[in-house]
């Protein structure tokens, strides 16, 4: 049997009910609403002059538990519709204002208020389909410091009189993986209108292929990681490391680190991922199996969270070096060498580790072009060096 596709249209209330009543989900990997209220504002004029919006493509997805339908192309329109009926807009300014206020007057006591807070920094619509099946029974839970009203002057009748078409898959497969592998390259195809996905966005519907590697291809603790840049900002990228230490580990030269990868680096990512995901052995990036038995990394990566916290990395870096310098080694050390760091020695590893990131800024090519291979591979070998004289040694 061939993969299907269907067509159709939905009135605005419809789709609203779908929405509420959770007959529609978003998948783990897509990212968070991103749309600004202009946006959502311009959506509903296009739909009210009936200009052309593009469909939503839907996917079904059977598992054991029963049938998903999965957002997959649409999630920024179907959650402008839902806030216009709701008079809702996620408050970011006011949502900082208040996180601060709490961390000031509460700084030993727990606040009610605080466990309300929906974190619209990292927002989706679930935050609002948690709270009631119902414009009414969400209004009820809505805390002030989390959203503004809006008012785009629509009503009743403006959500039965006005469609969205969708596109609706079927997979030819009940089969959970092969409709995981199927999805995450309908994604990664789909030609999304609005915001472009950066690379670890779009990435992140590989890791969907494999539900039990998701924890480390992505872990939560990277959101404690951040890189600030004068225009952006974004979080440690972990597949990014184990691709490049997967290859130095496989050969122990540097000089085989991304080479021939240098102008498409983001497919050397997706080519591990698959690699681990198909538990092969591969002649670039090793024998994952060797590496993380039964895909058992769990302990592994509790430790190198741990090791992360009490040499106090968790935090915000001003560029690649920095960041680089700091995880490569530890990474490799904890996650392919299965050691344990010495953290007796903590100054002195974090003496080292700064020295070492000074070194490589004092260097004007290295400063000036950080993604340069040469440059990269020295990073990756000095911090490997550098965590390697503090491994915590065994007695026989």
């Amino acid at each position: 049997m061939d993969n299907r596709v269907y067509y159709g249209e939905y009135s605005l209330r419809h789709w609203i009910e779908l929405v509420l009543k959770n007959n529609l989900i978003l998948p783990d990997y897509q990212r968070y609403f991103v749309w600004d209220e202009k946006k959502v504002a311009t959506l509903i004029e296009t739909i009210k002059k009936k200009q052309f919006v593009p469909p939503i493509t839907i996917g079904a997805f059977k598992m054991e538990d029963g049938n998903r339908n999965l957002i997959l192309d649409g999630q920024q329109r179907i959650t402008s519709i839902l806030l216009a009926h709701l008079g809702l807009f996620p408050d970011a300014a006011t949502y900082k204002e208040a996180i601060e206020s709490f961390a000031n007057d509460n700084d030993d006591e727990d606040t009610e208020d605080d466990t309300q807070l929906d974190n619209v920094l990292k927002w989706n619509i679930s935050r609002l389909t948690t709270k009631g099946n119902s414009k009414e029974s969400i209004l009820t839970k809505i805390v002030p410091q989390n959203y503004k009203s809006i008012d785009l002057d629509i009503d009743e009748a403006f959500l039965d009189s006005n469609f969205l078409g969708f596109s609706y898959l079927v997979p030819h497969t009940d089969n959970e993986k092969e409709q995981q592998k199927y999805y995450s390259s309908v994604f990664r195809n789909i030609n999304i209108q609005g915001e472009p996905l950066l690379p670890q966005e779009s990435r992140a519907s590989l890791y969907f292929l494999d539900h039990d590697l998701e924890g480390l291809f992505n872990p939560a603790f990277c959101e404690r990681i951040v890189i600030k840049l004068l225009s952006s900002e974004s979080k440690a990228d972990f597949v990014r490391y184990l691709a490049l230490l997967s290859q130095y580990h496989a050969s122990l030269n540097e000089r085989k680190v991304a080479r021939g990868y240098k102008p498409k680096m983001e497919k050397l990512y997706e080519e591990y991922i698959y690699s681990a995901i198909s538990e092969d052995s591969s002649s670039s990036f090793g024998n994952f199996k060797r590496i993380f038995p039964d895909k058992r990394y769990q302990d592994e990566m509790a430790e190198l969270e741990t090791t992360l916290d009490n040499l106090e990395i968790f935090g915000s870096f001003g560029s690649i070096i920095e960041i680089d310098t700091y995880l490569f080694g530890l990474i490799y050390q904890v996650l392919f060498k299965k050691n344990k760091i010495d953290l007796s020695r903590k100054d002195e590893i974090k003496t080292r580790l700064a020295n070492k990131v000074n070194n490589f800024k004092g260097d004007s090519g290295h400063q000036k072009s950080p993604n340069n291979l040469t440059h990269l591979r020295a990073r990756l070998l000095g911090s490997i060096g550098i965590y390697g004289r503090y491994i915590v040694r065994e007695p026989r």
